[in-house]
């Protein structure tokens, strides 16, 4: 044993003085030591004649010491003994170029480019050599050079793309890329992260064009179509990518896997048009052979939903024809345990859009029960189930289905919505006290969505409940607000009306304001829940509706009335004026997104 270790550090001695010298004559280097740091890279050097790296350090701490004689007797040394390190020379022209010489140092780069041989490693060096002097054009001519002995005019490419980024010139940078991907077509997701971390607008328009311009010219290439696909992908220009795709999946014979890809990525995005498009040309041109067929009928399904209840803007014959559209795929596929987050889907869409609470429940009373059902399905199918018993006024039915969430899901997400919408029925139930205990347990939850709906609302009960000694007018809003959600509107107009008049000036004048604002935006009233949300903005600054109103009114402003212009300033006043806020974050991506900044 005591040998081996003996051994040991007859062995790691050596290697960790040698490292403690490369720190030290680093430090005295970066500290503008130059003659201790010149002692120690000598040495270094000397130590490890083959390392090129610290005959640089020497000769460059030389420099520095204006020991210009001295350096160009290391340097003609050094190049007596090894002539083929012919980026010695460039050594010796950044000597010159150092003292004013300009002549006699283009004469050393010149001769250095000269004495190129087809040896790969040799041009690379040399390349590097210019590169590490920031001389980007004879780093461009070293490769060029470097083709040519070579006889590979694209074996540099991806090395002259590089340096044509640095020098600013995006055309040949673009250019070289695009050959050495040709060249390599391995390297397109590498080519893909360059673009996406270096182009701006401008770029992606010329690289559009010379794609175009490959494409014609070599249409067996794969790599110039897909990388087109991800060019159309940055521009959120899904029509166009989809185009692509669909042209790659019929040449190449696929089964819709790329499309299918497209569809989803257009479908997160919300252009709901391209994503129906491409879900529908696989259940069209591919048919049931296709493995993604079922999903793809399903997630156009759940497009056409989307696209028609978003902002409102839909009819009665609009949303029967949707209804139309999930029978028949249940007709299609059957009412089973597969089939089940459409059956969810379309029992929403008869509760919150057709007003049939009795036949969303049916959907939903068989859905829970398929054996085999996924268990998160099932357990959301049982969340919107008590919903709706809640909007028919069945309490004991929908705190019954909350409760048996909570229990499956104690730990999970899941869970803690079960347990968020079981105090919100205590809420509605005026049993404050309870309710506001469970909103703050809730405060601690994973789901960051839950945790600040829940501080909201335990700060709401807590004001309220303290400022009566009684809880009537808290009572009055929370009944509008159960009205609301059962789609009672001028029922809940009625409960606020009441609380308006027994307590005019009452602090929950805002909340009544913010209330009636979310009836009138249901009902695509918008310019009365503009008013509404206004008048909480400009009366009631310090009440805890304030940031919300402000974020909501931008988002009137940004989504149904288009007028991006005031939706920005509204998202700039509140992530300014309310940066504590919850939403201030997402008020400021907003921003960013509408003055037209790339935010991921």
């Amino acid at each position: 044993m005591r040998h081996l270790l003996l051994i040991l550090s007859l062995v790691l001695l050596p290697i960790l003085v040698f490292s403690q010298e490369n720190k030290l004559a680093q430090q005295y280097f970066s500290n503008g030591e130059y003659e201790k740091a010149a002692t120690l890279y000598d040495k270094l050097f000397k130590k490890n004649g083959n390392n090129d790296y610290y005959f640089n350090k020497y000769t460059e701490c030389l420099i520095n010491l204006e020991q210009y004689d001295e350096c160009e007797n290391v340097i003609k040394k050094q190049l007596k003994k090894n002539p083929k390190k012919i980026q010695l020379y460039v050594t010796y022209g950044n000597l010159f170029e150092r003292q004013y010489k300009e002549d006699e140092a283009k004469e050393q780069y010149q001769l250095a480019i000269k004495k190129l041989t087809n040896d790969r490693s040799a041009i690379n060096r040399l390349a590097s050599a210019f590169t590490a002097l920031t001389k980007y054009d004879l780093s461009i001519e070293t490769y060029e050079r470097g083709s040519k002995l070579l006889k590979d005019k694209n074996i540099f490419a991806y090395n002259l793309g590089d340096l044509y980024r640095r020098k600013g010139d995006n055309v040949k940078m673009l250019e070289n890329y695009l050959n050495s991907l040709d060249n390599n077509p391995s390297r397109l997701n590498s080519i893909q992260t360059i673009f996406q971390r270096y182009l701006v607008e401008d770029d992606y328009l010329e690289l559009q064009t010379q794609l175009y311009e490959r494409i014609q010219t070599n249409e067996e290439a794969v790599h110039f179509p897909e990388l087109l696909t991800w060019v159309f992908i940055q521009k959120k220009d899904y029509k166009n990518a989809l185009r692509q795709v669909k042209a790659l999946d019929r040449k190449l014979k696929e089964n819709g896997g790329r499309v299918y890809r497209i569809a989803e990525i257009a479908q997160n995005a919300k252009d709901y048009d391209a994503a129906i498009e491409a879900y529908d040309y696989i259940t069209s041109e591919k048919g049931e052979t296709s493995s993604f067929y079922i999903e793809s009928k399903r997630e156009a399904l759940s497009c056409k939903r989307d696209k028609l209840v978003t902002g409102f803007e839909y009819t009665e014959e609009d949303l029967r024809d949707l209804e139309r559209q999930y029978i028949s795929f249940l007709d299609e596929f059957g009412s089973n345990n597969s089939t089940a987050a459409i059956i969810a889907e379309l029992a929403n869409l008869e509760a919150f859009y057709l007003n049939d609470l009795d036949k969303a429940i049916s959907l939903l009373q068989d859905m829970i029960k398929y054996p085999g059902s996924n268990r998160t399905v099932q357990a959301n199918g049982k969340l919107s189930l008590a919903d709706f018993y809640l909007m028919k006024g069945e309490i004991w039915e929908a705190t019954l289905l909350y409760s048996q969430v909570d229990k499956d899901f104690k730990d999970d997400i899941l869970g803690h919505e079960a347990r968020f919408r079981n105090a919100k029925l205590s809420y509605y139930a005026a049993d404050f006290e309870w309710a506001q205990a469970q909103f703050d347990i809730l405060k601690a939850s994973t789901s960051k969505l839950i945790a600040n709906d829940a501080l909201d609302l335990s700060i709401f009960i807590m004001d309220n409940l303290g400022l009566d000694t009684t809880a009537a007018s808290l009572q009055l809003y929370s009944d509008a607000e159960l009205l609301v959600f059962q789609n009672r509107f001028e029922d809940a107009f009625g409960k606020m009306d009441s609380l308006t008049t027994i307590y005019p000036e009452h602090s929950l004048l805002d909340d009544v304001y913010y209330l009636s604002a979310h009836i009138h935006t249901k009902k695509r009233e918008y310019t009365k829940a503009v008013n509404l949300y206004q008048k909480i903005i400009d009366n009631h600054t310090e009440e805890i509706r304030a940031d919300n109103a402000i974020f909501e009114l931008a988002e009137l402003y940004e989504n149904q009335l288009n007028d991006p212009e005031k939706a920005k300033g509204l998202y700039e006043k509140l992530f300014i004026d309310f940066s504590g806020s919850t939403l201030a974050v997402e008020a400021r991506k907003k921003y960013r997104k509408l003055r037209g900044d790339d935010v991921q």
